[in-house]
């Protein structure tokens, strides 16, 4: 893919974290601002991603991945970024993994041609969406069903429009979240799908984060290549490109590579692998996630350091008005915090030399939209005006409260602006 498929994105002035711009400013344009966030160039709040992290993170991945020998189509919806998917794919991915029928569109719009929805595709809004594009031959999407009824209403629409869908069969563990939850629920879908013209039936696709022990996921994961056998024993794969089968979330993306890697059905096959967080990490979560990764998987063991937190909100003391509480000017509507509140990581004075680290003491204990309540010891060196970086957990809902997400060198200097389109 040529970066041709992906123009610069004109900057939106009505986004946040942005400093003054000239009219019909792009996002190629950045670096010649020569904004920098320590000399206040730029509004905060703001959320940055380090540069030399994101680099740092695509190569280890894509590493990682190229070890097992499958493929990695990072999910989107953690960032809806084109400009990172761009980087992405420049990286090696195989596609990118999407949720929805307007993120397809939206990918589609900026030069994505591989798609993978892992979502069921219900609705004749979003399936006149997904025809649309199909019509490009240069595109190539899959989308997943578990039930006859959604098979019936593909196949009869997409066949209506004299086209044919790839689909993946999603299996389910029970009390998870979608998918079909034995066999004899699978052979139904397959043979509904099987009945229409407009369908292909390509392979398997599962999430298997909803299981939270080792020993559990490796179980459906195995009943998962045994099922994905069966099908292809028994003749129902497409016969016009190759089987699918594709899960990871990530968080345990590496057993998911252990028990796919080795997997045969005597046909061709691609193992799609779906991890979308590693490009930020984050020191909460997926930073767990990945401790536990490096310490038992063979190939990360080998592949020190591991993946590292690369986003941060930056964000001012705003209000000092009572002993041990600072007010910070940063909120839920800038920051995750379903999965842990963020941790202040950096401290810097404007003026001052470089950033520090902020005191391990300091500590957010509640947010509300605009504001965070920040413990503080009584004597700390801390003054309205003052900046504080945050540490957070669960990228995904922070990347969908930004418009524009700087990348910033290690010299604070902004170097480009990743919008998204959420």
């Amino acid at each position: 893919m040529t970066n041709s498929s992906f123009p610069a994105a004109p900057l939106d002035p009505n986004g946040k974290g942005l400093g003054a711009f000239p009219e019909s400013c792009t996002s190629a344009d950045v670096a010649a601002l020569q904004w920098n966030l320590l000399r206040e160039d730029v509004s905060l709040p703001v959320a940055v991603l380090y540069e030399s992290r994101v680099r740092h993170n695509l190569q280890w991945m894509q590493r990682f991945m190229e070890a097992y020998q499958v493929k990695l189509a990072p999910h989107g919806k953690t960032t809806m970024s084109p400009a990172l998917f761009k980087r992405q794919i420049d990286n090696g991915a195989w596609g990118i993994t999407l949720a929805t029928a307007p993120q397809v569109l939206a990918a589609y719009r900026h030069g994505i041609r591989k798609v993978l929805m892992a979502n069921q595709l219900v609705g004749r809004a979003n399936m006149a969406i997904i025809a649309q594009l199909l019509r490009d031959p240069a595109f190539t999407y899959f989308c997943i069903v578990d039930s006859p009824a959604n098979a019936a209403q593909l196949g009869a629409y997409f066949g209506e429009q004299g086209l044919v869908l790839p689909v993946l069969i999603e299996l389910g563990p029970a009390g998870g979240r979608t998918g079909v939850r034995d066999d004899t629920q699978l052979q139904a879908v397959a043979e509904e799908i099987g009945r229409w013209p407009g369908l292909a039936l390509a392979g398997i696709e599962v999430y298997e984060g909803v299981l939270q022990e080792e020993g559990a996921i490796r179980a459906f994961l195995r009943r998962v290549t045994d099922a994905l056998r069966g099908l292809a024993a028994a003749g129902r794969l497409r016969k016009n490109g190759p089987a699918l089968i594709s899960g990871a979330g990530s968080a345990w993306f590496d057993v998911v590579a252990e028990e796919f890697s080795q997997l045969d059905i005597g046909a061709p096959l691609e193992i799609v692998l779906r991890p979308g967080c590693y490009l930020s990490h984050d020191v909460g979560i997926y930073r767990t996630a990945s401790e536990r990764i490096n310490a038992h998987n063979p190939v990360a063991r080998k592949m020190e350091p591991g993946l590292q937190p690369a986003l941060q909100v930056w964000a001012y003391v705003q209000s000092l008005p009572e002993a041990g509480r600072a007010i910070v000017a940063l909120g839920k509507r800038d920051a995750a915090f379903d999965a842990g509140l963020p941790t202040p990581a950096l401290r810097y004075r404007p003026g001052a030399q470089a950033p520090g680290a902020a005191p391990a003491h300091w500590k957010l204990t509640a947010m509300m939209d605009q504001h965070a309540f920040m413990q503080i010891g009584e004597g700390d060196d801390i003054q309205v005006g003052d900046m504080i970086a945050f540490d957070i957990s669960h990228p995904c809902l922070t990347f969908d409260k930004w418009r524009q997400v700087l990348l910033v060198d290690e010299q604070y200097r902004i170097t480009d602006v990743a919008g998204t389109f959420f």
